[in-house]
This record gives C-alpha cells, structure tokens and sequence, in this order.
C-alpha cells in the first residue's frame, strides 16, 4: 500500500528536494507495517488518514486505544485550513483490548449492509499495544500464544481489506483497493537495548509474513542533523514484496523488495517535511 504513503511524501515533499516524481499508477491492494517510535509512527498514520480523506476522497477507519482529543501540531501546520467535512470521513474507535478490536474488524464486514461506503483504508495503530500483555500475566510480556495472536489478527486485517476491496469493486468505488496500514514498535525497540528494529524480532517476523511492505523509522542522532537546527530528523525505509517498480522513482530497479529511503524532517514548530534520498 505504498501509494498513500507516497502520496504523503510527495505532498509534504521538502521545496528545496528539485526531484519531481511521477505519477503512480493504481495499486494492487496491499498492506504496510511502519516499524519504529510510537509518536512518529502514530503522526505519520494521522498524517496517512488525513491525507486520504481530504486528497483522495477516501473513508478511513482508525482504530487505536489511546483517545484522540484533537490533531498534533505537526498536522495543523501540514494542514492549516482542513475543513470539518474531511475530518468526518474519518471514524475513530477506541478498542481496548485484542478480543474488542478483533471483534470490531470482523464487524466491518457487516457494516457493509448498512453503510453507503464502506472504508477503504483501515489504520491500526500500535499493534504492541494490543499483543502486549501486562508483566502479571505473562512472563514473556506477550499474551500467551503471541505469535498466533499475531497472525490471528494480521489476517483477519487483509482478508478484511480483501472483502471491502470487492464491495468497492461491485460498487465501481474509485477508492478500490481497502488498504491497511498498523504500526509496531518492537519490544527491542523501546530504547532499553538502545538498538533499533530488530529482524529477528519473533513478533515482527510474523507479521512481515503479512505486511507486504515494511516502512522503517530510524532515527538521525548524527551532528549533521543536530548542527541543521531541526527538532528531530529521521529515515524512513520503505522494503519487503509490496515494493513495485510503478510505486518507485524512475532510478529504481525493476524488481520486487526493492528499498526506497526518505528522509523526514520535524522542525521546532512541528511542521514536517519529506525528502527522496
């Protein structure tokens, strides 16, 4: 699902980047996992859905257990004059535990009987949150059986968007494809161990099995990016199967799992910005 993301990088492309990139053909329908810190994970997903619904037209579906009270700074200033109609499109649930969000993804294949559009971009964010069991009940840190909760979960979020995608198709929905994009921080990605997305990751390797594109937060502590006065500065690696050449730059190569590398730029007054290395 690369090309809501692209669309994103694209539109908040840094002005001083000259590439100009091309338009990207329709998508098959595919998922992506964005790996790394919670609060730019969970921007990047706020700026994906906002985004959607108010450049592409499309209906989102946001599940996350921690209440949106209102939009961070850093998509007021992407968005300065976003109009109420567009945030509409968007529908926040708050599921609190694996059990209530599994249910409440079943439930969309319901709510198709009843919604004139149903959505075609389902967000999750942090996954962890949902596989991740308190201390007391597991020593693990994981519920018990986290692997198979893992996959549990994972596939019934694509035959979900598999579903919704055919609904979209019946309806000539030019939203067609559902998309869906979760994000996950590794339990080695804390900053306990200090080390980044870990490959080996027993979670992570499951739902790469499912997740056909892996977009990759790392973090620029260098004095590069500390001497260019930005707040934080970060790579984005986009990877896996999902990669396809007509979601890439012309120089990249015609073949799949290609990777793609963004810069993101957080300045002091929130705004952000993109940048195709």
């Amino acid at each position: 699902m690369t090309d809501i993301l692209a669309h994103v990088f694209r539109t908040f492309m840094s002005q001083t980047d000259p590439r100009k990139e091309p338009d990207v053909p329709p998508p098959a329908a595919c998922s992506t996992l964005l790996v790394g810190e919670r609060s730019t994970s969970r921007s990047l997903l706020l700026l994906a859905a906002v985004t959607a619904a108010s450049q592409m037209d499309m209906r989102v579906m946001f599940f996350t257990q921690t209440q949106i009270q209102s939009l961070p700074v850093s998509l007021q200033k992407c968005f300065p004059s976003l109009s109420p109609e567009s945030l509409k499109k968007i529908k926040f649930s708050y599921p609190r535990t694996l059990e209530e969000l599994l249910q409440q993804v079943a439930g969309l294949h319901e709510s198709t009987n009843t919604s004139p559009t149903p959505p075609s971009l389902i967000i999750v964010d942090r996954l962890e949150g949902f596989l991740f069991a308190p201390a007391a009940d597991s020593h693990s840190g994981f519920h018990p059986g986290e692997r198979s909760c893992a996959a549990h979960l994972s596939a019934l979020l694509c035959d979900t968007a598999a579903f919704l995608t055919q609904v979209l198709q019946q309806r000539a929905s030019s939203s067609a494809p559902c998309r869906v994009i979760a994000s996950f921080q590794p339990e080695r990605d804390t900053g306990k161990d200090g080390g980044g997305p870990s490959a080996t990751d027993p979670i992570l390797d499951v739902l790469d099995r499912y997740f056909m594109v892996r977009c990759t937060l790392d973090q620029d502590r260098s004095y590069e990016a500390t001497a260019a006065e930005l707040q934080e500065m970060w790579h984005i690696y986009l990877s896996g199967t999902g990669i396809r050449e007509d979601s890439c730059t012309k120089d990249c190569d015609d073949k799949p799992g290609v990777a793609q590398e963004w810069q993101l730029f957080i300045f002091p007054d929130g705004l952000m910005e993109f940048k195709l290395v």
